[in-house]
């Protein structure tokens, strides 16, 4: 080799070296790129009940209640988020490993193991309660429209999403109406979009309120923190989501409605029903951490005081924007879409099983009437509830204290049901979930007798 190639050989064998590496560090990256997309499906996959579980718990009696507290009292309860992820998170795992070693429902397993007057006492607080819910979130939505759409008559609205939520809910297979309720359960993020809009946030002050607790006793905090409770540790969700595992299992067993049940479960899926549980409801508090903050930022500070979601959506447009008020408005409607069905569902399958009809959003219209007809009646007597001069702004709070008062009750009886050997084998809870689920019944009855002394007294 001649001594010039040998110079040009030497200088170009760096540059080769460099493309080598180039070329090996973008596959390493095409590699990571692929690997994370495949990650993100699978997670995505393993969500489910959980997820739409978590979202429906801000419907919009918890925006009502959650800009309530933000409007009136600032950031000093934001402490609630925390606390409250974990407690309701065991609460639902709870839930849903029942309704996975079982096969059946609360009712269906209360059914089993307790008298009828037990039975048909916590099903008729049940029904009462979702009833009072969905009036108060149809009203919600039906404003919220109003907002967009000022020049529509608000019956006209309230109708819509009445037929709308029940067309869904009849009329569309179980797959896509599981599909329907986990891709609906995305439009939380318009909340947390909303508060990142605003400029200027104190996050110093807003992390000290969240890590630091802070009460004063008075009659507006002691319902405010019971309508907190109880519209994120909610007796609808606990009979949603039992019953949603059991029909998520079903449906898993041959990739269709499945006409038998597989009472066997094994230790993956209950790691990721742990996962879509825990998610859901971390995703439930982070909204509610989000509403707080926008309202306590925006509101507070002015002194303005809101007692319903869509008031508070239009209390922010001349002090945030229009875009801040678009997004509130347009939540309030997507959550009203996710939680009313949820909220009717749950009371159908609860009374269902009492009475041992045949039951599941799996079945066609024709081969479970009566079913059907609990949704259909509920949805119809919320919405009539509108019509009776009853407050829907008030009404949105106290169906959250509503919930907060009934919810100890229920929770008695899962958190027995799921610490019995007998029921659920090996699932049964372990010693620390069963004292925090004690200790759930407790602080949820402790806030519901405070929340009706002070209703009394007001």
């Amino acid at each position: 080799m001649k001594p010039e190639e040998i110079i040009e050989s030497v200088a170009a064998a760096p540059a080769k070296a460099l493309d080598k590496a180039l070329q090996e560090s973008e596959k390493t990256l095409h590699d990571m790129s692929k690997r994370s997309v495949k990650q993100a499906k699978g997670y995505w996959h393993a969500l489910g009940p959980g997820l739409t579980t978590g979202a429906s718990d801000d419907d919009p009696a918890g925006i009502a209640t959650y800009s309530q507290t933000g409007a009136q009292f600032g950031f000093q309860f934001l402490w609630m988020a925390p606390l409250t992820f974990p407690l309701m998170s065991f609460v639902q795992e709870m839930c849903a490993r029942i309704g996975m070693v079982t096969g059946r429902g609360l009712a269906g397993n209360i059914r089993r193991l307790y008298s009828r007057k037990i039975l048909y006492t916590v099903t008729l607080m049940l029904l009462g309660a979702n009833i009072f819910n969905i009036g108060a979130d149809l009203g919600a939505m039906a404003k919220a429209a109003q907002l967009i759409f000022p020049g529509t008559p608000f019956f006209l609205f309230l109708l819509a999403f009445t037929v709308i939520s029940l067309g869904l809910q009849i009329f569309i297979s179980y797959s896509q109406y599981a599909k329907y309720l986990k891709y609906l359960a995305l439009v939380l993020l318009l909340y947390i979009a909303t508060a990142l809009t605003l400029e200027n946030l104190p996050w110093r002050e807003i992390m000290q309120s969240t890590l630091v607790p802070k009460f004063t006793f008075t009659k507006e905090s002691a319902l405010l923190i019971c309508a907190i409770l109880g519209t994120t540790i909610s007796p609808y969700l606990f009979f949603w989501q039992t019953s949603q595992e059991v029909e998520e299992k079903k449906y898993n067993l041959t990739g269709k409605t499945a006409s038998h049940y597989d009472q066997m479960v094994h230790p993956k899926e209950v790691k990721r029903m742990r996962i879509d549980v825990w998610s859901g409801m971390f995703l439930s508090n982070l909204v509610m951490f989000f509403i707080i903050v926008t309202c306590g930022a925006v509101l507070f500070p002015n002194g303005i005081t809101v007692d319903s979601a869509e008031a508070a959506a239009n209390a922010l447009r001349p002090l945030a924007g229009d875009q801040a008020y678009t997004l509130f408005a347009l939540g309030i409607i997507g959550t009203g879409m996710l939680a009313v069905p949820v909220l009717a569902g749950s009371a159908a399958y609860a009374i269902a099983e009492t009475f041992e009809w045949k039951r599941g959003l799996n079945r066609r219209l024709k081969s479970a009437y009566a079913f059907y007809g609990v949704i259909i009646i509920a949805m119809f007597a919320g919405m009539f509830m509108n019509l009776t001069g009853l407050n829907p702004i008030k009404a949105l709070i106290y169906s959250a204290v509503l919930n907060g008062i009934v919810a100890p009750f229920v929770l008695f009886f899962i958190v027995r049901m799921s610490s019995n050997k007998e029921l659920m084998g090996r699932w049964k809870n372990r010693s620390v979930v069963t004292l925090v689920g004690w200790l759930v019944v407790l602080l949820m009855a402790i806030s519901g007798i405070a929340a009706i002394v002070a209703w009394v007294a007001m």
